[in-house]
């Protein structure tokens, strides 16, 4: 194997047929892998509902996997999201994406519907169907043990099986396929669960090619202080974040009435080190290892996870947030929209949860009984369902995480023009507007945003495809990527030949979006934070975003991205023109 393997495993639960065919390889040239294959394979499915049985669910490595490119050891899963109906991809990393690479695959895709719970076991060349009534309403812990001997695997727990609409598909090493809920779809065809082994190796083209851009790479990292810094992640995991938000005024609280939480400190990056004697934890084979995990090996909270179980509900007490991560990793639950849900929940009813009361709400969502039944619904469906909706904050129904976007106008941009919904993965802005990197810019203007943001959109698409972790490029570039990527092939990818696969990538995400019916009121931020100021003080001003210049920084983007004025195309034929 040389980059790709060329083959898909097709599955068709339905049936209970499973066979092998080969990708085209103008698929695999033109939209390299993960996230942009899998965008490439939905095209004669992207109108179908979610839950639609023929709807795919669609596991697709990249082609750096299986060598020794730093991060590289992920995969991507693409489908329709239950939760927001956008196109939908999630990345993870770890041993499962490898042995499917080991296992002589590129993607898997997956349709139909199982009449019984059943586990997909790849064992090499040969795959088939394994009763799994026996572990159906079992969490992830004892799913993943009691299939070990099979290899990796990637399983949902009863939140998948139950439908909760942001429900996760957990990797074994506890890593989550988060946001979204393509848990619940992998629950409605009644899979619970995907083990995969194989022994496959991949071969590199240009050995010493590749290994020059991987000495340029890590060279980089080390070179990087969000890396490898005093306060790096490297050092304490992502919640080295909660400090510098909290400092720069721009920590969501008590469901984003407030920007300053003032316990934070509570569940910072030092605090969870000591309390909990964070050792630490990562992917396989990621140099970074940013992740954090206690002495026994459970797995500490990520930033997002512990500021919204923290301050977006009004929580300070560290045990209860780490009980809460666990929790949910355990039920195969997405932290953020769970705790968003919760939050946009208690202002509701004029009273945020208490720390004790987590663990009851969390498990009575899983299940869908008593209030959970409503929660399961993610915010928007429940704030609806109130009466309320004005108290959801999210974009296009997937709920916004620990960024308040009156501190960082970029990032309120990025939020509303994100194919998948309020993420702030898709063009990261707080690198430039707090890390201060690759250059710094003004946090609190929207000069330049939406060109900065289109590059940036198009940049995180062919990392999603390659498949390769964000946080590298918090050090290396696509220039490396591209070395290495090239090297393995034996094809030339420049940069700039991998912007355009990226763009390529991001406007048929959006074409499928329009198709089925969003537009531009959907790339909008809730009222709340163009009509309430955020948390002012210690010297910083935190006023309201000023509609008009948010407007006029809206239809710039639309402007350079070749879209009309309403965000839509001007060529309804757009599609069939793509390759």
């Amino acid at each position: 194997m040389t980059g790709w393997t060329g083959k898909m495993l097709n599955v068709d639960l339905t049936s209970g047929r499973i066979w092998r065919e080969d990708i085209p390889v103008d698929f695999l040239h033109l939209y390299l892998g993960g996230r942009g294959l899998g965008v490439r394979l939905m095209r004669d499915y992207y109108s179908l509902a979610p839950f639609d049985s023929n709807m795919p669910l669609v596991f697709a490595v990249g082609p750096l996997c299986g060598t020794q490119a730093p991060t590289s050891a992920r995969l991507s899963v693409i489908s329709r999201s239950p939760l927001t109906g956008t196109i939908f991809d999630c990345s993870a990393g770890g041993r499962f994406a490898w042995r499917l690479k080991a296992a002589g695959l590129d993607a898997i895709r997956i349709t139909g519907c199982s009449s019984r719970p059943v586990v997909l076991s790849i064992q090499g060349e040969k795959s088939d169907f394994l009763p799994a009534k026996r572990l159906w309403g079992k969490g992830i812990k004892e799913t993943v043990a009691l299939l070990a001997d099979l290899g990796s695997v990637a399983a949902i727990g009863p939140a998948g099986e139950n439908g909760v609409l942001y429900a996760n598909i957990m990797m074994g090493e506890g890593n989550s396929l988060g946001r979204g809920g393509l848990g619940a779809l992998m629950g409605a065809k009644g899979l619970k669960a995907i083990a995969v082994n194989g022994d496959a190796k991949v071969t590199v083209v240009d050995p010493v090619r590749f290994y020059r851009a991987r000495s340029d790479v890590m060279r980089l990292f080390n070179a990087s202080p969000v890396i490898f810094g005093e306060m790096g992640i490297a050092r304490f995991g992502t919640p080295a974040l909660v400090d510098i938000m909290r400092q720069r005024r721009m920590a969501p609280t008590e469901n984003f009435t407030k920007t300053v939480f003032e316990e934070s400190d509570n569940y910072s990056g030092p605090a969870i080190n000591l309390n909990f004697e964070a050792k630490k934890d990562g992917c396989y084979g990621c140099p970074i290892q940013c992740k954090k995990s206690t002495p026994n090996g459970e797995h500490l909270p990520e930033y997002e996870t512990v500021s919204h179980f923290g301050g977006l509900n009004k929580i300070s007490n560290l045990a209860a947030i780490v009980r809460a991560n666990t929790l949910c990793n355990e039920l195969g639950m997405d932290t953020i929209s769970a705790a968003a849900t919760i939050s946009a929940w208690g202002e509701a009813l004029g009273r945020f949860q208490d720390a004790e009361e987590l663990p009851g709400l969390l498990n009575d969502t899983a299940l869908r009984r008593g209030s959970g039944e409503l929660l399961a619904l993610g915010s928007r469906r429940l704030t609806v369902e109130l009466g309320r909706p004005e108290l959801s904050i999210s974009v296009k129904s997937l709920e916004l995480p620990a960024y308040d976007p009156r501190g960082a106008y970029g990032m309120a941009l990025a939020y509303c023009t994100s194919n998948r919904g309020g993420c702030h993965l898709r063009a990261y802005t707080i690198s430039h507007e707090i890390l201060r990197k690759p250059v710094p810019t003004d946090r609190f203007s929207f000069s330049g945003k939406a060109r900065i943001i289109k590059i940036a959109e198009d940049t995180n698409a062919v990392v999603d495809s390659l498949v390769a972790c964000k946080f590298s490029f918090l050090g290396a570039t696509l220039e490396e990527y591209a070395g290495l990527l090239s090297a393995t092939t034996g094809l030339e990818y420049s940069p700039q030949l991998l912007v355009e696969i990226g763009n390529r990538i991001c406007m048929t995400e959006r074409f499928y979006n329009c198709t089925n019916g969003f537009t531009k009121a959907d790339d909008y931020l809730p009222e709340r934070f163009f009509d309430e100021a955020g948390s002012s003080g210690e010297g910083i001003k935190v006023p309201p975003i000023d509609r008009a210049k948010f407007d006029e920084e809206l239809l710039k983007y639309y402007r350079i991205r070749g879209l009309d004025t309403h965000g839509a195309f001007h060529d309804s034929n757009w599609l069939e023109k793509q390759p």
